[in-house]
């Protein structure tokens, strides 16, 4: 599969918070181009794009790299990720230096999307229709 990018916002989702309660007067957002990773479990971001958004760390996570080396990267607490009309709140791992912002599997099933490989673009799981999976029963 070729590689490609896609144009997300990430959001401080603390600072939607803060500004919907009237603590604050300014959202941080920053618009990045991100390589869709199936591969990643989450959203993969440098320390350049954490200071920028104002993210916390919340946890130390043992992380897997492409390379197979297993080192430990802080987790930030939840950003809210949008793709075009679309978007998913996950956390997202910190790796000091990397020069590709990944998009991996959690925020592309929170936004109903996968790779469509062929013509290297993101596509809606269930057409244009973004759909909430939830298993219910029925009395």
């Amino acid at each position: 599969m070729g590689c490609f990018m896609e144009e997300i916002t990430v959001t401080n989702d603390r600072d939607e918070v803060r500004v919907q309660a009237g603590l604050l007067k300014e959202v941080r957002t920053a618009t990045m181009e991100a390589m869709p990773d199936t591969g990643a479990w989450t959203l993969i971001i440098n320390e350049d794009v954490r200071e920028q958004l104002g993210l916390a760390i919340v946890d130390m996570v043992d992380t897997t790299l492409a390379d197979g080396n297993i080192d430990e990267y802080g987790l930030t607490e939840t950003v809210k990720v949008c793709w075009k009309d679309r978007w998913a709140n996950c956390n997202a791992v910190v790796i000091p230096g990397a020069t590709e912002i990944l998009l991996g599997a959690l925020p592309l099933e929170g936004m109903d999307l996968m790779v469509d490989p062929v013509n290297k673009r993101l596509v809606g799981v269930h057409g244009d229709r973004r759909l909430y999976l939830a298993k219910t029963t029925k009395n």
